[in-house]
This record gives structure tokens, C-alpha cells and sequence, in this order.
């Protein structure tokens, strides 16, 4: 489980597991991470997790967010990161990082090939959660990857997912977000009361599942296609 280590003029204070899927910090005490101090807005930012990765949103605060000595908006946490807060620290520890071993890098969640076939004979069958399955995958070979919309008035743009986390949707209604993995592309419901769909089926909220060529993303009425690049 990772966890954040918060500190004040290099004194550590406290260590803060994330064992929630969201986790807000700021001076209000309502937050997780409360820190009572002007310069901290009263929501200033929050941590959203799913399985081993996390990634960090500023919440408008008034003063920013920092990571490293720049500025961030969003900003997907690796192990080490250092979260600054006026004169505050939070250090992101991933201690599933540290365990990561190369035989990791040759296994990927992948939907069987009978999955595929039996969802285009069911087409009218009640949406149900998608199923995963594991297979082998050469190290290295991690293609090039990119969403094009397919209705809307953004029919035919394209996003390339050459970053680690790319998000989709709009915030407070429907957000899911596609990590780029050494392991392949996954994707997973973030936010929102409705979830998206892959090629019709229901996404479980908080379950990375691996996207497949030609994937159809259905997300708050807009559809867009998920292909490799040769």
C-alpha cells in the first residue's frame, strides 16, 4: 500500500497510509490530511488511488500544488515524489514500486479471446461487470496507443496516450482515466454515480482492466475508439 510521509523543515510529523480511493488534504478538518495553516486552502488538493497507483489533483487552492519544484494541475505520483504545501511536505512512498520485479513487466491483464466473441453474441444481455484473464507478453513491446471520438462535436479528434495517466470526462459527472503501463493500457472508473463502458459491458468503479485494439469507450454519451498504432 503506498502512503504519504509528511514533514515541516525536514522533521517528519506523520505517516498517512492511502487506503482510501480518495483522499483530500487541506486546512478544513473534514480533509484526511488536515493542516491547519493559512497558506493551505480549506480544500486544497486530494489524492485519487486505484490498486497501486495514484495520482494528485489541486483543487483550485489558491497558493498551488507542487511536486519536485513545479507546478501541477494533475500529476501522476511516482515513489519519491514530493508533494510541497507552503512550508509543508508530503513524500509518496509506493512500497508496491519497491516489490516490482522484472517478471512483472512480462504479464498483462487480457481479456480472452472467448470473451470477445461471446459479447458480440449478447448484445442484448443486461451489462455486466468485465471479466479479466491473464497471459504472457514479451517485454518491450508496448505499441504506441491512441482515443479518437467518434460522435459529438469532436467527432474525429484524436488524443495520443503518450503520458503515464490521461484523463477522460468531466469532473463531478463521470471521469475515468487510461494508465500507461509497461504491462499494456488500462482503464478504470474514477468518478461519477454512472459508469463507463467498454464495448457495451459495465466498467467496475475502481477495477483497471486492460484495453484491447479497437475497444469502444462509451463515457457520459460520447463514444471513442481505443487502437494500437502499428
Amino acid at each position: 500500500m503506498a502512503k504519504l510521509i509528511l514533514s515541516m523543515d525536514g522533521v517528519a510529523l506523520k505517516e498517512v497510509p492511502l487506503a482510501r480511493e480518495r483522499t483530500t488534504i487541506g486546512r478544513k478538518p473534514h480533509n484526511d490530511i488536515q493542516i491547519d495553516n493559512l497558506a493551505i486552502s480549506g480544500e486544497h488538493a486530494a489524492i485519487i488511488t486505484m490498486l497501486n497507483d495514484s495520482f494528485l489533483e489541486d483543487l483550485d487552492s489558491t497558493n498551488g500544488t507542487y511536486v519536485n519544484g513545479r507546478p501541477v494541475k494533475k500529476h501522476f505520483l511516482q515513489d519519491g515524489d514530493v508533494i510541497e504545501l507552503a512550508k509543508y511536505r508530503l513524500k509518496y512512498v509506493s512500497e508496491a514500486a519497491r516489490r516490482q520485479d522484472a517478471d512483472a513487466e512480462r504479464t498483462v491483464v487480457l481479456r480472452a479471446e472467448s470473451v470477445r466473441g461471446a459479447l458480440d453474441h449478447q448484445k442484448d444481455v443486461p451489462a455486466e461487470p468485465l471479466p479479466a484473464m491473464t497471459a504472457s507478453r514479451p517485454r518491450g513491446q508496448l505499441p504506441a496507443a491512441t482515443i479518437q471520438v467518434l460522435n459529438g462535436n469532436n467527432a474525429g479528434r484524436e488524443l495520443d496516450l503518450t503520458k503515464t495517466l490521461t484523463t477522460l470526462g468531466k469532473p463531478g459527472v463521470m471521469v475515468a482515466a487510461i494508465a500507461r503501463r509497461p504491462l499494456g493500457y488500462f482503464i478504470t472508473h474514477v468518478e461519477g454515480a454512472k459508469s463507463p463502458r467498454v464495448c457495451g459491458r459495465v466498467l467496475e468503479s475502481n477495477k483497471p482492466y486492460a484495453l484491447m485494439d479497437h475497444d469502444i469507450i462509451e463515457l457520459d454519451g460520447v463514444k471513442m475508439e481505443f487502437f494500437l498504432k502499428a
